[in-house]
């Protein structure tokens, strides 16, 4: 057959008769290192950025890295996704672009206009929050309930639109997940610009992916509850349906936990495609991961809490598969190698154009804990310990 095996610690199974040959950008959660992989799982260039990612880096058709930091401390900071800064950064590491909102959360878009689409957190109204339905009662954040705002910003950092979460959502109808706390009420990760400007979204905490009318802030079109779970990243499809990642966490009516990857049609609701494994449980990401349709119709998938990104024909054969040897220590997690959100790009795609990509310059020597060479273990901050002695306070 012609899968065949190469380090297992990296690239597990790789099949180039039937994968989406090229690169694969991924983020580890624990340092500032953006890495490309080609398809033997060397290492072909990275990206060193000042902060830890405040989620994950995507590449720019220019060649440029566009990336989500963390910034210690912030308002927010226990909340799963913070951020607090955006950077571009060119192919060499030089930052080109820098914008600042400690508010800042999970995911951003450049448009097509050179405008960045950005996500934030905004508190909800009083007289508004006391109406929102769900959630566990009396967890509110210092009695707020915050949700989600998306911005507009020019190059030079001016806000020309902004979309407020708590002036569009109805309280009867996105309703909080039981099982969750009332310090958010949507908990968006997703901001996917369409072409015609309406934002593409996703409410964990309402099982809920959405369209938001740009032009009324309308939401215009929601799918997902009773069929999604915590849901991740959806995106629009060239055939006009909807891939998303279904994370299956608190999955309502089913005795076991599992995730899938689906395809929706938004006319007639009806999942057209799915992937998961058999039996279910064995691929599980409770939070973050993400997916992508590849130009050949494969599909790249990402399980964030392991670190594990895989690629799957349509109909389900796995062909290529990578394990991130990156671990790092994150308060809360202990040592994980866990992944936002990964993007494969075609060897002629446009941003690496000229690009030299050296599958020599970077070398990983699987060798004994604290020995040079073995991957960074970060202790953590004076900040994040704080952040953790607050939340075992709480309960969580």
């Amino acid at each position: 057959m012609s899968i065949r095996r190469t380090s297992p610690e990296l690239v597990a199974i790789y099949d180039p008769s039937k994968a989406y040959n090229g690169y694969t950008l991924f983020t580890p959660a624990g340092a500032g290192n953006v890495w490309l992989v080609d398809m033997q799982g060397r290492f072909v260039h990275r990206w060193e950025m000042p902060y830890r990612p405040g989620d994950y880096g995507v590449m720019l058709p220019n060649g440029h890295l566009l990336y989500a930091g963390k910034i210690i401390p912030g308002p927010l900071t226990e909340f799963g996704g913070f951020g607090g800064v955006l950077l571009e950064a060119d192919w060499d590491g030089t930052i080109v672009w820098e914008y600042e909102d400690p508010y800042l959360h999970h995911d951003f878009c450049r448009m097509d206009n050179g405008n960045t689409m950005v996500l934030r957190w905004v508190a909800v109204p009083a007289s508004i929050a006391s109406r929102i339905k769900g959630g566990v009662p009396r967890t509110e954040r210092d009695g707020v309930i915050w949700t989600d705002s998306f911005q507009e910003i020019t190059p030079s950092g001016d806000v020309v639109w902004e979309w407020l979460g708590y002036e569009h959502l109805d309280p009867a109808v996105e309703v909080i997940c039981p099982l969750c706390s009332r310090k958010e009420w949507t908990h968006a990760n997703s901001c996917f610009v369409l072409h015609n400007g309406d934002i593409m979204t996703a409410f964990r905490r309402t099982d809920t992916i959405a369209i938001i009318d740009k032009s009324t802030g309308d939401i215009k079109w929601r799918w997902g509850v009773g069929e999604l779970a915590h849901p991740h990243d959806p995106s629009l499809l060239d055939n006009g349906n909807i891939l998303v990642f279904d994370n299956g966490f608190h999955r309502r009516l089913c005795p076991t936990s599992y995730s899938r990857v689906v395809e929706v049609n938004p006319n007639t609701g009806k999942i057209e495609w799915e992937y998961k494994e058999d039996p279910p449980v064995l691929f599980y990401g409770s939070f973050i991961s993400g997916c992508q349709r590849l130009s050949n119709g494969n599909t790249l998938i990402c399980e964030g809490p392991v670190g594990r990104i895989f690629e799957v024909t349509g109909n389900g054969e796995l062909v290529w598969e990578f394990l991130s040897p990156f671990y790092y220590y994150i308060e809360g997690f202990g040592k994980t190698n866990q992944i936002f959100r990964a993007y494969r790009y075609g060897s002629e795609w446009e941003g690496l154009k000229a690009k030299t990509l050296d599958p020599d310059r970077f070398e990983w020597v699987l060798q004994e804990k604290g020995k040079p060479g073995a991957p960074q273990i970060y202790p953590p901050s004076d900040e994040e310990k704080t952040v953790h002695d607050r939340l075992t306070r709480l309960g969580y």
